[in-house]
């Protein structure tokens, strides 16, 4: 009987954290721009005009300048956020259809130095 126990606690525990990693790896985070969406490094999150719902238009040297969000191939869906699949194959996160994004000149948690770079780039909001 205790090892049916350990058994379902063992298993309980492992299906929690394969919840926990396949969720969306964003929380909130206080900048100049007040409350902005951030990765798990703190790194603001930006979504792009150009962009259309579901579909990310930033690859290439964009994509250098601007490294997506991408999503663990076991990641799912949670609520507004979602997961598109870019022109390379590869899984993104997006919220509210919009792909997510960093910026490469941001350098510390909080920073928001893309936000309306070239008129095509914001601040993602909670």
């Amino acid at each position: 009987m205790t090892s049916v126990k350990f058994l379902s606690v063992a298993a309980a525990a492992a299906l929690a954290a394969t919840a926990a990693f396949a969720a969306p790896p964003v929380k909130e985070v206080e900048s100049a721009k007040g409350k902005v969406l951030a990765g798990e490094n703190g790194m603001t999150l930006y979504t792009f005009k150009k962009d259309a719902k579901g579909v990310s238009n930033c690859n290439g040297d964009c994509a250098k300048n601007w490294p997506p969000l991408m999503a663990a191939s076991d990641a799912k869906a949670d609520g507004a956020y979602s997961i598109i699949e870019r022109k390379d194959g590869k899984k993104q996160w997006a919220k509210d259809g919009m792909p997510l994004y960093y910026w490469v000149k941001d350098k510390k948690a909080g920073d928001v130095t893309g936000d309306g770079v070239g008129g095509n780039w914001d601040v993602a909001k909670p």
